[in-house]
């Protein structure tokens, strides 16, 4: 009788094929099915050739297939195949089994389908993957969620394949209950685009305003590689701005400026003003990738609106440091407000979220790996209910410190009209941030005024709300006091 395997998986693209190849690495046997029978042959006699694979040719063939608790992985495309494959599996599993959805699924369609599942007697697991097909094969970053008495059967095979950081620990943790690891995966990828914004403003800096090559900017990213900025990001940068193809061209100028997008960061966004968490970086990234999609606009645009030209007339050198404190400062705040979206849905959706063990999971295998996330672990393990990552002494003192050169590089950067919407808005928000007092009593103001939506007074209980009667014309009767 042959040995039945010890998870299966759905969805033999890229990530599927090379986490599949990852867990038999680890000692597991691994039973495959992809809708396309044919890459499963493909599969089987290809890279996973003398393997311990089982190819499957029916999603009933698989589920037979597989040890007890089942454990049924996917990895298809987000939205309604997910829905499709949980109705074709169900019927093959018995209770206590466990279906896995590793896409990057939004997170309220993994709340319902972790209820759903339940209902059937099933257990059901919502995990983020993050690392790409170089992290699905050498060990990606996990972030389960759903339904807890799943994480037991899981834990070993999911922790085995996770990268791990310096002293062993895996980069793989249980995250908490129904939408928590997708919420925390979606978070993982709005401050990917985050950083990834801030990494091109800089680069349009250096280009345009300080007239760099390709090759000087290589060396600069290279060095940054090497302190508070190590990270994956600044590291791919490097590589990209020395590369060259076969004819020697630098291929970073051969692609055309017109960014895409999954929607991860837009749903960040969204999720941000849903809970109304100020998401300002992560926000103006997404909404970068949407003006740079504009292309032929922007080209009409160019010939016709004239604005400075950039001339840099400085110290180039001390102007590169503040560029890349202008980095620190901006990705400080993206982590920050990152942080502060998962700690309000925690409280939204009574999820039980360690800060500090995200931090971990992060630190390894992700896109956004870099060198602070150790000390994001250790300011939320000094203080577990540290409200705000810049309150922390270590982060306070590196804003702080940043702040000159960040400030310089952004009035610089907008004197030569240079775009850097990124750069600013984080700018804004740590001035907005540390200031005790904001012109919202003049906005109050303007509501009461116009829609009798009434204020606070600052010599009276939180709490208490006023009208007043601004015109003279209008009665003493106010609105409501709401917030939509």
């Amino acid at each position: 009788m042959r040995k039945l395997a010890d998870i299966g998986l759905i969805g033999l693209a890229v990530m599927g094929e090379n986490l599949v190849l990852n867990m038999e690495s680890k000692g597991f046997t691994v039973a495959v099915f992809n809708r396309t029978v044919a890459k499963v042959d493909k599969f089987i006699e290809g890279r996973g050739a003398g393997k311990n694979f089982i190819g499957a040719h029916s999603i009933e063939e698989l589920c037979a297939s597989l040890e007890r608790p089942r454990k049924v992985m996917m990895l298809v495309k987000a939205g309604q195949p997910v829905d499709d494959f949980i109705d074709l599996i169900i019927p093959h599993l018995e209770p206590g089994d466990i279906i896995i959805d590793g896409g990057n699924s939004h997170y309220p369609d993994t709340i319902r389908r972790t209820k759903y599942v339940e209902s059937k007697g099933l257990l059901f697991v919502g995990t983020g993957v993050s690392g790409g097909e170089e992290g699905a094969l050498l060990g990606p970053s996990l972030m389960p969620g759903g339904s807890p008495k799943a994480w037991p059967a899981v834990k070993d095979i999911f922790q085995s394949i996770a990268a791990k950081v310096e002293d062993g620990s895996p980069c793989c943790e249980w995250v908490g209950e129904g939408g928590a690891g997708h919420f925390v995966k979606m978070v993982h990828n709005g401050i990917e685009y985050g950083d990834m914004q801030i990494i091109t403003e800089a680069y349009q800096i250096m280009k345009e305003l300080l007239g760099m090559s390709n090759n000087e900017m290589h060396d600069i990213f290279a060095e940054w590689n090497k302190g508070i900025l190590d990270s994956y990001l600044i590291e791919i940068t490097r590589d990209i701005l020395g590369y060259k193809d076969e004819n020697g061209e630098e291929v970073v100028e051969m692609i055309l400026d017109t960014a895409g997008q999954k929607g991860t960061g837009k749903w960040t966004g969204i999720s941000a003003l849903d809970l109304g968490i100020p998401l300002t970086l992560i926000g103006e990234s997404v909404f970068a990738r949407c003006l740079s999609a504009q292309k032929d606009i922007r080209v009409q645009a160019s010939k016709v609106i004239s604005g400075p030209k950039a001339k840099f007339t400085g110290d180039k050198q001390a102007f590169i440091n503040d560029l890349m404190n202008a980095l620190l400062g901006a990705k400080l705040v993206s982590y920050a407000q990152g942080y502060n979206l998962m700690m309000e849905a925690a409280k939204e959706y009574g999820w039980n979220l360690n800060y500090g063990g995200i931090a971990l999971m992060w630190r390894g295998g992700c896109i956004i790996r870099s060198t602070f996330l150790g000390d994001i672990k250790k300011a939320f393990d000094k203080n577990p209910e540290l409200p705000n990552l810049l309150l922390d002494p270590f982060f306070k003192e590196k804003i702080e410190d940043a702040q000159a050169g960040w400030r310089n590089v952004c009035a610089t950067a907008l004197s030569n009209g240079v775009p850097v919407p990124a750069l600013t808005s984080a700018l804004c928000y740590f001035d907005g941030f540390r200031s005790e007092r904001l012109p919202a009593n003049l906005l109050q103001a303007q509501r009461d005024y116009f829609g009798a939506h009434t204020y606070e007074r600052v010599d009276k209980p939180r709490g208490e709300f006023f009208h007043t009667n601004w015109t003279g014309h209008g009665g003493d009767t106010a609105s409501s006091t709401y917030i939509a």
